[in-house]
C-alpha cells in the first residue's frame, strides 16, 4: 500500500510565521491562523460592482445648466485628484505591503483589494471623459501632481512616508517594522481614510443639493470599498501590536499624529483651491474643523486620544453612514455583479 509523504515545509516558504511580519511567504490556509482576512475577502466580493452600473447622464445636465463656475472648478478639481490617487495607492499595496504581510489569508484580501481600486481607478476615469470634453483638459488632469500645487502636495505626502519602506526586501529589524506600521498608519489613516473621505464629502455636499447623482451613486460604491479597505488595515495593526507589543510606544504615537497634522495642512491646502472661487454652504474653515474630526476619528480606532478635538459641522455626512447601513443589503440584487447575502459591518466614524 502505498503512502502520502508529508509535506516538508521550510522557514521561509510555508511554515506558519509566529508574527504576522515575519520574513517569508506562508502558503499555509489550513489550518487557517487567521480567518478574520478571509472573512473580510469574502465580505469584499459581496460588494462587488462596475462602472457601466453609473448613469452620469443627469450629471452632464446638472455641469452644463444648474452649477456655477466655482462649482464646477470645485467638481473639476476633485476628479483630477480621483485620477491619480487610486492609483497611488494601488502601488502602495504592491509595492510595499502585500510582501511584508505574511498571511495567505490577508493576501487574499489584499488581491480583492486591488482588484477594487483597479475599479476605482476605472470610475475615474471613465467621471474624467464625461465631465472634462476637452482632451488637453483631461490630459492635464491625468498629470495633475505634476502641474496643480495643492494636488502635488499631496502626492508628496503619499511618497515620503510610502517610499520609507519601498527599498527593504524583509522586515529584519525592529526599526522596519515601525517603518512598515507607519506605512500601513499613514495608509489607512491619512491617504484612504482622510484624503479620500475629504473628497467624499463634496461629493455628498453637492448630492444633499440635489447635483451629481451619477457621481454620488459611484461614490457610495467607492465610499463602502474604502471603508472596508480601513477596517482591514487597522485589524492588520491590531495584530501586529498583540504579536510585538514592543513596536507600539509613546514616541510612535508622537510621528502618528504629526503625521495626521501633515496630512490635515495638506488636506487644507487642496480645499483652499477647490473653494477658491467661492461656494455657498461650504468654507475652508468648515471643511479645516470636518478635518480635524476625522482625523480624531482614526487616531481613536488606534487607540490615541483625539488630538484635533473638532466637532463635524457637515450635517450632509452624519446622515450618510445611515443611509449606507440602512440601505446597502436593502438594494435590489440586480444592481450588483454577486448576489448579496450575510452581512457586512461599518463601524466607522465620520
Amino acid at each position: 500500500m502505498s503512502t502520502i509523504a508529508t509535506p516538508v515545509t521550510t522557514a521561509n516558504s510555508v511554515a506558519a510565521p509566529i508574527s504576522i511580519l515575519d520574513p517569508g511567504m506562508c502558503l499555509t490556509l489550513r489550518p487557517m491562523k487567521y480567518p478574520v482576512y478571509y472573512d473580510m475577502f469574502r465580505d469584499g466580493i459581496k460588494n462587488t460592482w462596475t462602472v457601466e452600473e453609473v448613469d452620469f447622464s443627469t450629471d452632464l445636465v446638472d455641469l452644463r445648466s444648474k452649477m456655477s463656475p466655482a462649482e464646477i472648478h470645485t467638481i473639476k478639481r476633485l476628479v483630477a485628484f480621483f485620477a491619480t490617487g487610486d492609483s497611488i495607492v494601488s502601488n502602495n499595496l504592491v509595492l510595499n505591503l502585500y510582501k511584508h504581510i505574511n498571511s495567505p489569508e490577508a493576501r487574499l484580501y489584499l488581491s480583492r483589494q486591488l482588484y477594487e481600486e483597479a475599479v476605482h481607478v476605472q470610475f475615474y476615469l471613465t467621471l474624467l471623459d464625461n465631465y472634462v470634453p476637452d482632451q488637453k483638459e483631461r490630459e492635464e488632469a491625468f498629470s495633475a501632481v505634476e502641474n496643480i500645487p495643492s494636488i502635488q502636495k499631496k502626492a508628496e505626502f503619499c511618497m515620503k512616508w510610502m517610499d520609507s519602506i519601498q527599498a527593504l526586501d524583509t522586515l529584519e529589524t525592529r526599526d522596519h517594522r515601525r517603518q512598515f506600521l507607519l506605512n500601513l498608519i499613514c495608509f489607512a489613516s491619512s491617504i484612504e481614510g482622510l484624503f479620500f473621505f475629504a473628497a467624499f464629502a463634496y461629493v455628498y455636499f453637492f448630492r444633499s443639493k440635489g447635483l451629481l447623482h451619477g457621481l454620488a451613486s459611484g461614490t457610495n460604491w467607492v465610499f463602502r470599498d474604502e471603508s472596508c479597505h480601513l477596517e482591514f488595515a487597522f485589524e492588520v495593526v491590531n495584530t501586529v501590536r498583540q504579536q510585538e507589543p514592543d513596536l507600539w510606544d509613546a514616541d510612535l504615537e508622537r510621528q502618528i499624529i504629526e503625521m495626521l497634522e501633515e496630512a490635515v495642512d495638506c488636506e487644507a491646502q487642496f480645499a483652499d483651491d477647490l473653494l477658491s472661487g467661492g461656494v455657498a454652504g461650504l468654507s475652508v474653515r468648515d471643511m479645516r474643523a470636518y478635518l480635524g474630526y476625522v482625523a480624531d476619528s482614526r487616531l481613536q480606532r488606534l487607540g490615541i486620544a483625539p488630538h484635533f478635538k473638532t466637532k463635524n459641522p457637515f450635517s450632509f455626512m452624519e446622515l450618510q453612514d445611515v443611509q449606507e447601513l440602512t440601505n446597502f443589503f436593502e438594494r435590489r440584487v440586480s444592481a450588483y455583479q454577486t448576489a448579496v447575502e450575510g452581512e457586512v459591518g461599518f463601524g466607522e466614524d465620520f
